[in-house]
């Protein structure tokens, strides 16, 4: 039995788990990065490993390597009879979430259970962030309550995946004008983030926003400044990485809005 977490950390805590079966890492990060639609596999893999390449400062051939692999993986997984995904509730998890449910429903499962365990609380968290906060009992905990993917929310992932790799937000806008209960965290993510396209008032997105409000607040260290942010934009599920590079973006620009040192 197949498990697929959202990245090594919730990976890692599975496998110290009670819980059945092989615990796959999905390492992706749809959240950053060119998603466009039409794409060939070829292409897809080779733009995704670009991206990544460039953005985590990997090797691109061994990034696109990565990223073949692993869908390799996803394909022998009509040989199991259960495939277990589990996510949570913010924009990085659901957006990866988005496309692996699209991609598996152009697949044929054949007599595959493809089950789902997605969540935006626990009990005793009153400030749950995300499965990484769980120990391996409390994850294992969460097992008996999956459910089996209806059709339902595979058709609504795969409108949602194609909204989300639409050129234009409108498609987005469409898309939550519908009805979005079948994914129940679809909606609030998605809107989050519409939130990051450029404002008209000064041409930057909900993030750089809230980080430059920080940063003027007095906040000069990104030792401090990373979990401040986390802490008030829990729903964006950001790593580390992604806000850095989120900073480094607006100190590289033409016209830089922040001057970043090492220190």
């Amino acid at each position: 039995m197949p498990h697929i977490h959202n990245g090594d950390s919730f990976a890692d805590i599975a496998r110290q788990s009670s819980l059945p079966g092989e615990q796959l890492a999905w390492r992706e990060a749809l959240i950053e990065g060119p998603t466009p639609a039409g794409s060939t596999e070829t292409e897809w893999h080779s733009l995704r490993a670009r991206h990544l390449a460039e953005f985590y400062g990997a090797d691109p051939a061994e990034t696109e390597r990565g990223l073949r692999i692993q869908e390799e993986r996803l394909s022998s997984y009509t040989e199991h009879d259960e495939v277990v995904l589990w996510f949570e509730h913010d924009l990085f998890c659901q957006t990866n979430l988005l496309y692996l449910l699209n991609w598996l429903a152009g697949r044929n499962l054949r007599d595959t259970r493809l089950s789902l365990i997605c969540i935006g609380e626990f009990p005793g968290l009153p400030e749950f962030r995300g499965l990484g906060e769980l120990n391996p009992n409390q994850m294992a905990s969460l097992f008996a309550g999956r459910h089996e993917v209806s059709k339902a929310e595979k058709t609504l992932a795969s409108a949602a995946w194609r909204a989300y790799c639409s050129p234009e937000p409108t498609a987005i806008q469409t898309l939550l004008g519908t009805d979005t209960s079948a994914l129940p965290f679809l909606k609030p993510a998605l809107q989050f983030h519409l939130e990051r396209f450029p404002s008209v008032g000064n041409g930057l997105g909900r993030i750089e926003n809230r980080a430059l409000e920080f940063i003027h607040d007095g906040v000069r260290r990104f030792a401090d400044l990373f979990p401040r942010f986390g802490h008030a934009e829990p729903a964006y599920g950001l790593g580390d990485m992604q806000f850095w590079n989120t900073l480094r973006r607006m100190g590289e620009a033409p016209e830089p809005l922040l001057n970043i040192k090492n220190r």
